[in-house]
């Protein structure tokens, strides 16, 4: 079926995700967004600025001499981090219609603390979060990212017992709020939405290992080390919505998900916490560009950070 005409809005929000009080109550779709990752290195002045807590308690570390005391000090740090991204789950609960889905693009991160090589299994604090929210956990995606250097390793070698399992996976959670979303029948934007079979065979495997990450080549965004591959949304938006629905992006970084929404016919919200990537946003979505198949009208707001 040929995808009807419509005009797609979509506004980018210059501030917290914390507080989303420019959306109203289930009013969103679906979610798909990848959050900054507790204990990755280049994210810490981040989580530093929205706690206070975890600021002190990195000083604290410092001071540290017991190797036990150093571990419980370091989960301590990751519990805060998680739990400074807990407000923005709840408010993705409190917008997301009945049947919504989010969907939450997150790795876990390993990480030496004080000279102590350890996991902090970021997928499953996440998990444990939206769970206690009210979530429905659905299976996972397990995104398998293609390496140039398929035999890199950590530890000592070839010798046992001290070498490390490489991560070379992040997980793609998904979560519903309450149970499956209810349609009209024949809904035509439903219908007009639709995948082949190839597309839904290779989808809704659990193993994505066909997606390349892509480094940024923007000098504004040395902080960020890896851009978020155009095609992790695109399967996602085209999976869990339809044709004229609105998609959420709480994290939402040089703007992918709007790309793509826009692509995709769906109306999108955004939030960025840093005013500096208005350009960034604005060069990748083509905000000046007139496309007669995908119309579309952007507004951006700032609010006070």
């Amino acid at each position: 079926m040929k995808i009807p005409a419509i005009k797609t809005t979509h506004k980018i929000i210059f501030g917290d995700s914390r507080q989303m009080g420019e959306i109203e109550d289930e009013s969103v779709h679906l979610v798909v967004t990848s959050p900054p990752y507790p204990m990755i290195q280049i994210w810490d002045d981040l989580f530093k600025s929205l706690d206070e807590r975890i600021k002190e308690k990195w000083e604290e570390l410092k001071q540290v001499e017991d190797e036990n005391e150093k571990g419980r000090t370091a989960y301590q740090i990751y519990e805060l981090m998680h739990e400074a991204l807990l407000p923005v789950w709840k408010e993705l609960y409190r917008v997301l219609i009945p049947g919504g889905i989010a969907c939450i693009n997150i790795g876990d991160a390993t990480r030496k603390v004080n000279g102590i090589f350890r996991l902090f299994p970021n997928h499953s604090k996440i998990i444990e979060h939206f769970e206690r929210i009210g979530f429905v956990t659905l299976p996972y995606i397990l995104w398998k990212k293609p390496t140039n250097k398929p035999n890199a390793f950590l530890g000592s070698g070839f010798l046992p017992t001290n070498a490390y399992v490489t991560l070379d996976v992040e997980y793609i959670l998904i979560f519903r709020k309450g149970g499956p979303r209810r349609f009209k029948p024949k809904d035509p934007y439903r219908y007009a939405s639709k995948y082949t079979k190839e597309e839904r065979d290779r989808w809704f495997s659990q193993i994505w290992d066909d997606i390349r990450g892509v480094r940024q080549n923007h000098s504004a965004l040395a902080r960020r080390t890896a851009a978020y591959p155009e095609e992790i949304p695109r399967r996602l938006i085209r999976m869990f919505s339809i044709v004229g629905d609105t998609v959420l992006d709480p994290f939402l970084g040089t703007g992918t998900t709007t790309k793509v929404a826009i692509e995709l016919k769906r109306n999108s919200i955004g939030y960025e916490i840093d005013p500096n990537l208005e350009s960034v946003i604005k060069e990748k979505i083509g905000v000046n560009q007139r496309r007669i198949d995908s119309p579309f009208e952007v507004r951006f707001i700032h609010r006070d950070l």
